[in-house]
């Protein structure tokens, strides 16, 4: 497809010095746009024609059989009601805000939902029935996670963090949220992962980082926790009871480079593995309410490939058909005959499926509309692998646009994830798409070093010192698109969001002269302020995955990386935008890039919503986003071009 067609192409862009920039300013629903040119009508209609789709995330079976899902029939993701395959949605929630997760209450056809405001971060938990008004069960002004539930449904156990480093865990009965009490307080963070039978003891997952992670046991009565198998410099995760209660099932890189599922015995806390070296991660499992079945998910280049056993004899069951593509939730059923399922794929935005264990078949329960999107022009991605600089193989997921070319190299964007420790994955992706379509760009999503995915090894390769090895992943990237004979080398640019942000901002100090621009939404800027400014309750976090900046080594390492001190090297235009109210990247790492690159004379683009968080998550401002990001992008390859 041509790309559109402006007379603003690459005038907008000419550098000039800051006493000849001017800031023009204007808002537009709850974003303030600086420097922002008007949208053309053509833009905004393309926009929506890749805006309207929908889709159904599993989040929990209700004691009747129904199933609960998120999904949007409006501005925000609610929550719906399904009680048969391809039945009717029926809407139960209808917030302003987004709902983050629902958990049903067992042996009730009740549930609990997550929401927060404005894209704060400071979740509230909210107990819902078939109809009524939602009742909360959590103190406002304190980030709420982590619930489960005991057998009968009578207890919830669920942690709080306020503004500061003090994790809270409570109880309540959800019937009742008077009935809240306080547990145990501690200064580490410590997630609720299960409840034992007699409701005595609470598995914690104490996450210190993401190399360090370890499992605690609560005794309800004391308050008092205890480490359970102690091993330093490991990750055991999502902890669950099993074989009544005698043992514990966790994820864990014990003895592996790879996370395996395993077994602890409770009684000595000896390990042993129940799935064995596959070379890849274990990234979820769920065993059923009776302990009969097991399922386990691997996840394969980050395709999610879904695995089910009988846990008590180990014979083997008929395998799931499910579509290729990425997990987004699992869970058993209440009779412990169905496992459901919701996948996202490629070119379509996620289903659910339940399957049922007697037959073996997969019955499909929902079929979310595209909108006005034709799946013949959905593209598809590659996986593709290029050599880094050291000889490391890096894999990424390439989109190309699926309309006639007539053998002219696309202009190309690629886009880099946040975490670090996250991963590019081939599940349905509505931005790869709109750009390659739209723009037709081919768009590239590299797993540099860091990613999640690929092991314990590949995931530290960039930590702390080290962390620049993976801007130079991105340049092995640029070398692998000037040897592609239908890419364009000289209209490239880099994209990211969040950790994404940082290395769009660290790609373009390094490779500017090799790059037309770039976006970064919500990027650290400096490592320092960035670890000063974000919440109290997850300083520490970030310590243990980037460095610790009260060490002098560090500090040092932080100072030479940082974008705020090389601002001089990034000599092409920006587009940043950020959400007001963003909890983890505050507002001033976006704030105090743009005024730097502006004081060089660099053209800054700059959107501000003031309704949002760490991401966007409410239809119109996605909308806007998408056509500011169509404009500035186009501008870019048609200036280049030109």
């Amino acid at each position: 497809m041509r790309p559109f067609v402006t007379a603003l192409a690459a005038l907008a862009f000419a550098a000039a010095p800051i006493s000849a920039q001017s800031v023009s300013e204007r808002t537009i629903g709850t974003a303030t746009l600086q420097n922002v040119p008007a949208i053309p009508a053509e833009v905004d209609a393309a926009v929506q024609r890749f805006q309207n789709y929908r889709s159904a995330e599993l989040e929990a079976w209700l004691a009747d059989g129904s199933i609960l899902v998120t999904t949007r029939f409006g501005s925000t993701d609610q929550v719906h009601r399904i009680t048969e395959p391809m039945g009717t949605r029926s809407q139960l929630s209808f917030f302003a805000e987004p709902v983050q997760s629902a958990s049903a209450i067992p042996g009730e056809n009740r549930f609990v939902l997550v929401r927060d405001t404005g894209g704060d971060e400071w979740f509230q938990f909210y107990a819902m029935g078939l109809s009524g008004e939602p009742v909360r069960l959590t103190e406002p002004g304190t980030r709420n996670q982590a619930m489960v539930f005991s057998d009968d449904g009578s207890l919830m156990v669920w942690v709080s963090a306020g503004r500061s480093t003090e994790y809270t865990i409570h109880a309540a009965n959800p019937a009742d949220p008077g009935s809240r009490r306080t547990i145990a307080i501690f200064d580490t963070p410590m997630f609720p992962s299960d409840i034992s039978a007699d409701g005595g003891t609470v598995l914690l997952q104490n996450y210190r980082s993401n190399r360090d992670s370890s499992i605690y046991l609560l005794d309800m009565a004391s308050g008092e926790a205890t480490e359970f198998a102690p091993s330093a410099g490991t990750v055991d995760e999502s902890p669950q009871f099993a074989r009544n209660d005698t043992s514990i099932l966790a994820i864990s890189n014990r003895d592996s480079d790879n996370r395996r599922l395993v077994e602890f015995y409770r009684e000595t806390g000896e390990m042993s593995p129940v799935t064995p070296e596959l070379g890849w991660d274990v990234e979820a499992f769920e065993l059923s309410g009776d302990g009969r079945y097991l399922a386990f998910v691997l996840n394969e280049e980050g395709f999610s490939r879904v695995w089910v056993q009988d846990f008590v004899t180990w014979r083997e069951l008929p395998q799931p058909e499910l579509p290729d593509g990425v997990l987004t939730g699992m869970e058993f059923s209440p009779d412990d005959q169905s496992l459901a399922v919701s996948m996202s794929t490629a070119t379509s935005a996620g289903d659910v499926w339940a399957w049922n264990i007697a037959d073996g078949n997969a019955v499909r329960w929902t079929q979310s509309e595209p909108g006005p999107l034709d799946p013949d022009r959905l593209a598809e991605p590659d996986l593709i692998r290029f050599s880094s600089f050291d000889g490391l193989s890096v894999s990424a997921f390439v989109y190309r646009p699926t309309g006639p070319r007539d053998g002219v190299p696309t202009p190309v964007i690629v886009d880099i994830h946040g975490g670090p420790e996250s991963q590019s994955r081939p599940s349905w992706n509505a931005r790869a798409q709109y750009f390659a379509d739209t723009l037709g760009a081919t768009v590239i999503l590299p797993n540099v070093r860091g990613s999640d995915g690929y092991g314990t090894r590949y995931r530290d390769l960039d930590n702390g010192p080290l962390r620049e090895d993976s801007v130079r992943d991105i340049g092995a990237l640029l070398d692998w698109i000037d040897d592609q004979p239908d890419l364009d080398s000289d209209r490239v640019a880099v994209y990211g969001q969040s950790y994404g942000g940082y290395m769009v901002l660290a790609s373009m100090m390094f490779y500017s002269d090799r790059l037309v621009g770039g976006i970064e939404r919500y990027g650290i800027s400096d490592f320092r302020t960035f670890l000063q400014n974000t919440q109290d309750y997850r300083r520490d976090m970030r310590r243990g995955e980037y460095g610790d900046e009260r060490d002098p080594e560090m500090a040092a390492v932080f100072e030479r990386i940082a974008p705020m001190n090389n601002l001089d090297r990034i000599t092409k235009p920006m587009l940043v935008m950020a959400g007001a109210n963003d909890p983890r990247v505050p507002l001033s790492e976006s704030d105090q890039v743009v005024d730097g690159l502006r004081e060089n004379g660099v053209p800054t683009w700059y959107v501000v919503f003031s309704d949002e968080g760490h991401g966007f998550r409410k239809k119109p401002n996605n909308d806007l986003r998408h056509a500011v990001e169509t404009v500035f992008l186009r501008d870019l390859f048609e200036g280049s071009a030109d």
